[in-house]
């Protein structure tokens, strides 16, 4: 039954009460309609002040900024748009990298060679003061003191004493070595994945260091054999090739087989050889290579043997045994393969 009306109220058929909230609703669509295309006005109103701003007001061109002399100004046709502009750079001016470095008032950048990433404070040990006049000795023995507790704050738990130690192994290993910022920057980063992914137990720290710095040099495309490694490493060869797989099988490294030619360019630089022995020993690298000469052998030997067997071709004067101590492997290595890729270049022995 239908609810009864009041006295004297109209009388509304349901036909009409429809009507009105289908009016209802489409009020309600066109005003949001009109919403939508007043917010898309504006979008486009904005882009258009955006776009007049990077425009020169005469020609249309593109504007640049000139902040020598704090000026705006258009690329195509010279219109200074604006002038007098502010400068925010600093208020000194340097003419080379050891005075940039003496004005500049911040610090180093991070950095993930060091355990903190260089966020700490570090108290220098020249026992100096701001002007370079020497301390006192009752001045010395507390910067000492300073020293001492200040290296006891920087590492917090046994997790950043176990990185502290792995980089300065890394640094020095580095050093010796003779590879760049970059290969360090990357063992340091492959050797942080490894702490916190727990690959470490049952392994020696200075074992992982070391194939951390030898992945990050293959990666770098400035690879070490080895035997170089070794020499500079406190483990031996065998632990340390048992590390290495051990690291990138676990953390899924993407490592290309080492290529001969990156060893050329050190061979040659430590023998003292011409620029010609190089490119005539990357010639015939590539010649062995087209003959499928240099599969399933060492690429250190590979390099040696070419550079020797270049010097050999272009005149220069170097003996097997130079060449050994520079590549770090035997005479007899070098005397086979020097022949191998002589013979794959069609050259006289």
């Amino acid at each position: 039954m239908p609810p009864a009306s009041r006295p004297g109220a109209p009388i509304m058929s349901d036909t009409t009460i429809r009507t009105g909230s289908e009016d209802g609703t489409s009020e309600r669509l066109r005003d949001r309609e009109d919403e939508v295309a007043t917010d898309a006005e504006s979008v486009a109103e904005s882009e258009t002040e955006i776009e007049s701003e990077h425009q020169c007001p005469e020609c249309g061109g593109r504007l640049a900024s000139d902040t020598e002399h704090g000026e705006t100004v258009c690329s195509e046709c010279g219109l200074v748009v604006e002038e007098d502009e502010i400068d925010h750079g600093p208020e000194w001016r340097a003419f080379d990298s050891a005075e940039k470095d003496q004005k500049s008032r911040v610090g180093a950048p991070t950095t993930n060679m060091m355990h903190d990433r260089g966020l700490s404070t570090n108290i220098g040990w020249q026992d100096k003061d701001a002007y370079g006049n020497s301390l006192s000795s009752n001045q010395r023995q507390k910067m000492q003191r300073l020293r001492t507790w200040n290296e006891r704050f920087r590492t917090r738990d046994s997790k950043e004493r176990n990185l502290k130690q792995a980089l300065g192994e890394i640094d020095r290993m580095a050093s010796a070595l003779g590879l760049p910022d970059n290969v360090r920057e990357t063992a340091s980063v492959i050797y942080r994945r490894a702490l916190d992914e727990d690959l470490l137990p049952g392994r020696s720290i200075e074992g992982v260091a070391t194939a951390a710095l030898y992945a990050a040099a293959r990666q770098a495309n400035t690879p070490r054999s080895l035997d170089e490694m070794a020499v500079v490493s406190r483990i031996d060869k065998m632990e340390l090739t048992r590390t290495y797989r051990y690291v990138v099988r676990e953390l899924s490294l993407e490592i290309q087989p080492a290529n001969p030619e990156s060893y050329v360019p050190r061979f040659v630089s430590d023998l003292d050889l011409s620029d010609g022995t190089e490119r005539r020993a990357r010639e015939l690298i590539e010649a062995a290579r087209d003959r499928g000469v240099l599969s399933g052998k060492s690429p250190v030997g590979i390099a040696a043997a070419a550079v020797y067997a270049a010097a050999l071709l272009t005149n220069e004067k170097v003996t097997q045994n130079e060449v050994s101590d520079v590549a770090n492997i035997s005479e007899v290595t070098i005397r086979n393969r020097y022949k191998e890729l002589l013979e794959a270049a069609d050259a006289p022995a």
